[in-house]
């Protein structure tokens, strides 16, 4: 009966032992395999059957991570100070060094996503970062993703969420940007004024070397001026008949003297 009991037990143990080195590893795990402590070999997915108290694994997920950055104290280039978050976008692509290069990837690529954000953002002034986000995005992209390299991490891609701005910044960036529509318009107004008088003064010119055209000119004046409802009539007298008085005037006043 004793040697009955023991067989069973030798039994028992063997079936707990077999049931506790077989480990199921899903299409988007890997398992990173220690023998004796070494580092012996990245196996799955599938089954796997790992040899208890000899062989240890630590599984990894392959699978694209969404890290949300937190909000970041940054102070830009010309000296503003704004709140910025971010999310990052990464996977592991090595699970070796995933494990062994970096004690937590996800809390290691957390603290570089942090520093990374604001050493980045701090060389920018404010309306490189609310204009040219895009840039910016690639910018910390390529820094993370060269260092993570070493991790086994590959930086997809970073997205800037928000810039939040101090409430009087923004008062004081709405009368900036009012300021720049007036003087835009000034200069505008100020390209019109001078297209139009390089436009009369060619037009001067054309009428100066034709005086036929100027007399059709003063007539359709004239024609133009009979049309009006208006009360009170103005007509012009032409420049060539100003000349001929002024001549006449000077002939009588030279046979005085």
């Amino acid at each position: 009966m004793i040697w009955d009991f023991g067989w069973a037990g030798a039994l028992l143990l063997l079936v707990v032992l077999a049931v506790s080195s077989i480990r199921i590893l899903r299409e988007y795990e890997r398992g990173v395999v220690f023998l004796l402590g070494r580092f012996w070999k990245v196996k799955g997915p599938g089954i796997i059957l790992i040899v208890p108290g000899v062989q240890q694994m630590v599984r990894v997920d392959l699978r694209l991570v969404v890290m949300d950055v937190p909000s970041q104290d940054v102070i830009s280039r010309d000296n503003v100070s704004v709140k910025v978050n971010a999310v990052v976008y990464f996977r592991v692509v090595d699970p070796q060094k995933a494990i062994i290069q970096v004690e937590n990837f996800l809390d290691a690529t957390s603290q570089l996503a942090q520093t990374t954000l604001r050493s980045v953002l701090g060389k920018h002034e404010l309306d490189e970062m609310l204009a040219e986000r895009e840039r910016l995005n690639v910018d910390i992209q390529k820094i993370l993703d060269a260092q993570t390299d070493s991790w086994g991490i590959k930086v997809a891609n970073v997205e800037i969420k928000h810039v939040d701005i101090d409430e009087s910044m923004v008062r004081a960036i709405a009368r900036q940007a009012e300021a720049e529509r007036e003087r835009r318009a000034k200069v505008i107004h100020a390209e019109g004024e001078q297209q139009a008088s390089e436009k009369l003064l060619e037009a001067a010119k054309v009428l100066a070397q034709s005086p036929q055209a100027m007399q059709l000119r003063y007539l359709q004046t004239l024609v133009n001026i009979a049309g009006d409802k208006t009360s009170t009539i103005v007509f012009p007298m032409p420049i060539d008949i100003m000349e001929i008085v002024a001549r006449i005037v000077g002939e009588r006043d030279a046979g005085k003297h």
